[in-house]
């Protein structure tokens, strides 16, 4: 079973911006579509970015224009760099397959951003 580690929140301004990353333990060049998730305190988790193994990216509206998904398959990981964060979007941000059966969830970032 491949176990996802994410990493790089933090606390930001309004404005500021930061790289999450997903490092997985297994091979992920063979899985067609990964994506970033987040979780707002007392809301459900929701879809933030996803990418294809030949690199076609979508996104949620609301971060449309500020976050960019990536993938490195040599290294196994999953990126998302944020920019001009805003306090909405302070989550706690996942990693994981698209289509079922996902992978376990791991722990998850914190990003929190301050107005």
């Amino acid at each position: 079973q491949v176990q996802l580690v994410e990493s790089g929140g933090g606390l930001v301004q309004a404005g500021g911006s930061l790289r999450l990353s997903c490092l997985a333990s297994g091979n992920i060049a063979s899985i067609d579509l990964m994506a970033w998730y987040r979780q707002a305190p007392g809301k459900q988790r929701e879809f933030v970015a996803g990418i294809t193994s030949d690199s076609t990216t979508n996104y949620v509206d609301s971060v449309k224009g500020r976050f960019t998904i990536s993938r490195d398959t040599a290294k196994n990981t999953l990126y998302l760099q944020m920019n001009n964060l805003e306090p909405e979007d302070t989550a706690v941000y996942y990693c994981n397959k698209v289509l079922p059966p996902r992978y376990s969830w791991g722990q998850g970032t914190q990003v929190t951003v301050s107005s």
